[in-house]
């Protein structure tokens, strides 16, 4: 008897679930939890998620099994941001349930937010498929959803010096310079997101791609 009442409330709040993300933008940051990476390159993604939380008047992120999560509503949209909690080679993880529900149109409705080492800081690309680029935040959300094909922004930390290890420089902070460069893009970026969502990305790429 316990059993039944556990499986049916585990289905009524999967049902629940899947009503709220149906329709909804899921915007995922990628990045590394701890303090330690709070500045690094890899977390770009996160830095972003933050402006777009703070601009849309989110309080607070919320730690849920293997993720941080805000919601909020940005007319006429239900927004969902996450931040997975798992380190970056397992970031898809987040995804595997709405995935699994067939509640979210993966090329309309969810934007990945990424650093990108092939571009220099303060340049961006938005993207509406494309290959992960050796970036394993990326692999991992392409394993998650079984194709290549969602939108996202990927924002330039710089390239790394010759003979520098990739997996140093994407764990190492940016100079203060650089830094400036993208953190002056943010606030445009997030106006970009609210495009992205209103739009759809052929609009955003042909405004913010430069």
């Amino acid at each position: 008897m316990l059993e039944r009442l556990r499986a049916l409330l585990a289905g009524v709040a999967e049902r629940e679930e899947e009503a709220a993300v149906a329709g909804a933008k899921v915007i995922v940051g990628l990045g590394n939890p701890g303090r330690e990476y709070d500045n690094t390159r890899h977390n770009a993604g996160w830095w972003l998620l933050d402006v777009l939380a703070q601009r849309w008047g989110v309080p607070k992120f919320r730690a849920e099994k293997n993720q941080a999560i805000a919601t909020t509503r940005v007319e006429p949209f239900q927004v969902r941001l996450i931040k997975p909690l798992t380190y970056m080679n397992r970031s898809g993880s987040v995804l595997v349930p709405l995935k699994r529900m067939g509640a979210l149109d993966l090329g309309r409705d969810l934007l990945v937010l990424v650093d990108d080492v092939a571009l220099e800081p303060g340049r961006v690309r938005f993207r509406p498929s494309g290959s992960a680029g050796g970036h394993n935040g990326l692999k991992s959300i392409e394993q998650a959803l079984g194709t290549k094909d969602y939108p996202r922004l990927r924002i330039g930390v710089g390239t790394k010096p010759p003979g520098a290890d990739l997996a140093d420089w994407v764990l190492s902070s940016m100079p203060r310079g650089d830094r400036k460069l993208v953190d002056e893009r943010l606030p445009e970026l997030a106006e970009a997101v609210e495009t992205w969502m209103r739009d759809g990305i052929e609009v955003v790429m042909d405004r913010y791609n430069r």
